[in-house]
């Protein structure tokens, strides 16, 4: 999956980086298949309306004993804070001009929200115009107990 989406990156330039802080794997509890699209998902729309010459990050982090936040930076275009309310919607785009010069069905990010709500977790977003976007997002580890 990483690999798919390098290529995409590398067709604007932008530098694809995965940050690992930490020595041993961590395992998380969760549909394998689902999780890789919620990544595939973000990773992509962070290349979609990345910045020519750009960057996006990738990091996974130990926030606590029983959970990792999984986060995706990148310095695109960003959302104008009024649309991040809706941005999880299907369908709903924030382009809204005929051109859709991105493409897409607006559907990704309702995708990642349901499929992180189904395993129980949270979605966040931080976004500034002109500045890019943080997607991050929860998972259980796979020593952590269920609730």
């Amino acid at each position: 999956m990483f690999e798919l989406c390098e290529m995409k990156a590398h067709r604007k330039n932008i530098t694809l980086t995965f940050v690992q802080n930490y020595k041993s794997p961590i395992l998380v509890r969760g549909d394998q298949q689902r999780l890789q699209q919620v990544v595939s998902n973000l990773i992509i729309n962070s290349i979609k309306y990345g910045s020519q010459n750009g960057t996006t990050e990738v990091a996974v982090e130990n926030l606590t004993t029983e959970k990792v936040i999984v986060r995706i930076t990148d310095n695109g275009e960003g959302i104008d804070q009024k649309h991040i309310p809706r941005i999880f919607e299907r369908f709903y785009r924030v382009d809204k001009s005929g051109s859709r010069k991105e493409g897409g069905s607006g559907l990704g990010l309702a995708i990642v929200k349901h499929i992180l709500e189904a395993h129980d977790e949270k979605l966040f977003v931080e976004s500034a115009v002109d500045t890019g976007s943080e997607f991050s997002f929860t998972l259980a580890k796979a020593s952590a107990q269920p609730q």
